[in-house]
């Protein structure tokens, strides 16, 4: 049975992937803009997105998911990644663990840092929108319009969400 976080990771899925898209159709000038105030240039933010992402399901998956080189990818191979992370997010989120699972990482140097599954989940969606929002800042800063990814934006997209006109009785 899936998540109540569903709904959130299929939006996270789906905001990158068509933000990536976009991403893709653009020049090397562009993807290299610098976006002050911001992780970097609009390459540099997408592949701290992906990157970070597999980094969060390296951790969730006890190591299962091999760790990618995100800082030589291009978007196209980002993109790429990014529908496998979507494809490991849903199963982790099938797979009915509990939310307060302590899941703990032992770092190199040895310190050991725990959180519980639901935090590190609440972490990759505030870490992708976060940057999500600050491509499109990069997006924005080059001239082009960035495309509507935010939750309703997915929600009419999936059939999730509707508008109705006011009833209007009839006499």
């Amino acid at each position: 049975m899936p998540s109540d976080l569903w709904d959130a990771f299929e939006h996270h899925a789906w905001a990158n992937e068509v933000l990536l898209g976009v991403c893709e159709g653009l020049t090397d000038e562009q993807l290299a803009a610098p976006v002050p105030g911001t992780y970097g240039s609009i390459l540099e933010m997408a592949r701290h997105l992906v990157g970070g992402d597999n980094w969060y399901l390296f951790v969730l998956t006890d190591q299962a998911i091999e760790q990618i080189d995100e800082e030589k990818m291009s978007v196209a191979e980002l993109r790429a990644a990014a529908r496998d992370h979507a494809e490991a997010y849903r199963q982790i989120l099938s797979a009915g663990r509990d939310p307060r699972e302590d899941v703990v990482i032992v770092e190199p140097e040895g310190n050991t840092w725990h959180a519980t599954l639901g935090i590190r989940l609440a972490q990759v969606v505030h870490h992708s929108t976060d940057h999500r929002s600050q491509i499109c800042t990069g997006l924005t800063a080059i001239g082009i319009e960035p495309p509507e990814i935010d939750v309703w934006a997915y929600g009419e997209q999936a059939g999730l969400v509707s508008d109705e006109p006011p009833h209007t009785p009839t006499t």
